[in-house]
C-alpha cells in the first residue's frame, strides 16, 4: 500500500509540475501574442498615418492643378481678352489696353526659324497695310527668347517666296519664354506639343472683347485672306445688323435678322421689295448698295 501511495504521489508531484510548467509556457505565450499584437496595432496606425498624409498630399496637389486650370482657362467668344504686359520686338505693351479703339488679331505660331511659321510671317508682314486699313493691329507671340525673334525676323528679309521678298516684320512679336500669355489663352496644347504654342488665332474687337478664334495644328500654314474675311464680317454685322451667309465676299448680299413675331414674317414674304427678297419667312437677304444700282441700272436699260 505504502509504495501504492508513493507511486501516487509522485504522480500527482508531475502532474503539478507539468501544470505549472503549463502555465508557465501558457503565460509566457500570451505576453508574446499580447506583445506582438501591440506591435502590429503600431504599425497599423503608423500605416494609417502615412495613407492619411498622402491622401492629403493627394488632396492639395490636385486642388492645386485645379486651380492651376482654372487659372489658365481658355477664353471663350464673348469673353474679355485676358490681359498682359509683354516684351516684344517693338518695345513693351499693355494687352489689351494699348489697343483700345482697334481690332486686333493676337496670333500664335510654334517657333522661330520654322519654316511654316516664316511662310506665315512673311504673309502677314505682306498684308499689315491691308489689315491697317480695316483699323487692325497684328501682333504675334512665341515661346522663344527677344533675341531669337530679332535674329529671325532679320533673317525673313533675306528670303524670297511666292513673289515676296526683302519683307520687314513690324508688327509686334511677343517674347513669352516662361509661356505665360501662351497658358492664358489656350495656346499650349499637350496632345500637339507642351513646349511649343499651337497656330492659334485671336481677333478682338475695339472693345477688348474676344469675336472669333481659330486654331490650326502644327503642320498646317494659316488662311490669310479667310483671316482677313472674318475681320471684313465682322465690322460688317456690327455697322448694319446683319449676318454674312456661307463663303461671303464684301459686296455680296447679307442676311437680315430673322422676323421675331408671325405678323413680322407674313409681312416680309408679302411685301418684297428691289433691296430685300426673302427665300422663306426665316431667310431674308438684303442686296449691298452697289450690286443695287447695277441692278436697277439694267433694269432701266431694258425698259429702254
Amino acid at each position: 500500500m505504502d509504495g501504492i501511495k508513493d507511486k501516487i504521489g509522485k504522480l500527482i508531484d508531475e502532474v503539478k509540475e507539468k501544470t505549472t510548467d503549463f502555465k508557465d509556457k501558457a503565460e509566457d505565450t500570451f505576453e508574446e501574442v499580447k506583445g506582438k499584437a501591440e506591435a502590429l496595432k503600431d504599425k497599423a496606425g503608423e500605416a494609417y498615418k502615412e495613407v492619411k498624409e498622402r491622401a492629403e498630399v493627394l488632396k492639395t496637389k490636385e486642388g492645386l492643378d485645379m486651380d492651376a486650370e482654372q487659372a489658365y482657362r481658355m477664353p471663350l467668344i464673348g469673353d474679355k481678352a485676358p490681359s498682359f504686359k509683354a516684351v516684344t520686338t517693338q518695345g513693351n505693351i499693355n494687352f489689351p489696353e494699348d489697343y483700345y479703339s482697334k481690332w486686333v488679331i493676337l496670333f500664335s505660331h510654334p517657333a522661330d526659324f520654322t519654316p511654316v511659321c516664316t511662310t506665315e510671317f512673311m504673309t502677314f508682314a505682306t498684308m499689315e497695310e491691308e489689315f491697317k486699313a480695316l483699323n487692325t493691329s497684328l501682333v504675334g507671340l512665341s515661346v522663344d527668347s527677344l533675341y531669337a525673334h530679332i535674329a529671325w525676323l532679320r533673317k525673313i528679309q533675306e528670303l524670297e517666296w511666292n513673289g515676296m521678298k526683302n519683307v520687314e516684320v513690324k508688327f509686334p512679336l511677343i517674347e513669352d519664354i516662361k509661356m505665360e500669355v501662351a497658358k492664358k489663352y489656350g495656346m499650349i496644347q499637350p496632345g500637339q506639343s507642351t513646349t511649343q504654342a499651337v497656330r492659334a488665332v485671336f481677333v478682338i474687337d475695339p472693345k477688348g472683347t474676344i469675336r472669333t478664334i481659330l486654331y490650326y495644328p502644327l503642320s498646317t500654314g494659316r488662311n490669310f485672306d479667310e483671316i482677313k474675311r472674318i475681320i471684313i464680317a465682322l465690322q460688317k454685322a456690327d455697322a448694319d445688323q446683319v449676318a454674312t451667309p456661307a463663303n461671303w465676299r464684301p459686296g455680296q448680299d447679307v442676311i437680315v435678322p430673322t422676323a421675331g413675331s408671325c405678323g413680322a414674317a407674313k409681312e416680309r414674304m408679302e411685301n418684297q421689295t428691289e433691296d430685300q427678297y426673302c427665300l422663306d419667312w426665316f431667310l431674308c437677304f438684303r442686296r449691298e448698295k452697289s450690286k443695287l444700282l447695277r441692278l436697277c441700272s439694267h433694269r432701266k436699260r431694258r425698259e429702254t
